[in-house]
């Protein structure tokens, strides 16, 4: 009986050092998840910012092509798939991997860029082809240099036509409770922009398509880079779910081993007295 207790008062022990690990954790991706809602805000006019002149470009001249805006027969698919670096986030990784296996499952050709170590790792274990062969480290402060290299990659392997269209699997962030899985086509670019009314006039310098060539693949770029910053939301916001959800389980945990313990103890005093009475008897007896 003294081991059956022992033992039940170490594991109350355990789960509720493994409650206070997962309460802090859901506390810090809560400041986290504040961060990178912040910094969505902050990145939101300066994507616009770029759409507004791309639109005066091409309304500047209506008959203008350019390799990122023309369309071409599939025959190859990018896939860039943006998880995160670490677990502990509840599905919020395998479910893109769900998602990546269906969209593979519709092409012969394709190629995958990865963003975020955990993506990395199954398309290695998987096999699958990767556009460069080294992971990209998405912390969580994640900025633009972080995933630059990778992304340019992909731009020029589109405008070589190494593959004929790119699509972003990623995490999209609504609310604390709701991530959706989004496949976002990226390239080629839906020419949106043409007739669309602007509100400030430009007067450009070095002709259209001088300017197209540097502002349509820093618009990608930059497009690329905030579902990142979409992702790590969704991420932070998954983890503080999935802590939330693990630190109510372990108190739930708690509270069965608390009764256990009690009737255990309960028990244990019960035996003793009952010993001490028989004793006691024994010698009243003799």
């Amino acid at each position: 009986m003294g081991a059956s207790i022992k033992k039940i008062k170490t594991k109350m022990q355990a789960t509720q050092k493994t409650s206070q690990i997962t309460k802090a954790m859901n506390m810090v991706s809560a400041s986290k998840l504040r961060g990178a809602e912040h910094a969505i805000r902050n990145y939101l006019p300066f994507i616009e910012k770029i759409e507004e002149i791309i639109a005066n470009l091409l309304n500047a001249e209506s008959f203008i092509k350019h390799p990122l805006l023309v369309k071409r027969e599939i025959k190859k698919t990018c896939y860039i798939l943006i998880t995160s670096e670490r677990g502990l986030a509840g599905p919020f990784n395998n479910n893109l991997f769900k998602r990546l296996e269906l969209e593979i499952a519709k092409n012969d050709h394709f190629v995958i860029a990865p963003l975020g170590t955990k993506g990395y790792v199954y398309c290695r274990k998987n096999k699958y082809p990767l556009l460069i062969d080294d992971h990209v480290i998405l912390r969580d402060d994640v900025n633009f240099s972080d995933v630059a290299f990778a992304i340019k990659e992909v731009v020029l392997g589109y405008i070589r036509e190494d593959f004929d269209s790119v699509e972003v699997i990623y995490n999209h962030y609504i609310n604390t409770l709701t991530q959706v899985v989004t496949v976002k086509r990226m390239l080629p670019i839906e020419n949106e922009f043409q007739g669309k009314k602007t509100q400030v006039i430009y007067d450009f310098e070095g002709g259209v398509a001088s300017i197209l060539n540097e502002v349509l693949p820093l618009y990608i770029e930059n497009l690329i880079y905030g579902l990142t910053l979409d992702s790590k939301a969704a991420e932070h916001a998954s983890r503080m779910v999935a802590m939330k959800s693990a630190t109510d389980n372990a108190e739930d945990i708690i509270d069965k081993l608390e009764l256990m313990y009690n009737r255990a103890r309960q028990a244990s005093i019960t035996l003793e007295l009952t010993d001490i009475i028989g004793g006691a008897s024994s010698v009243s007896t003799s």
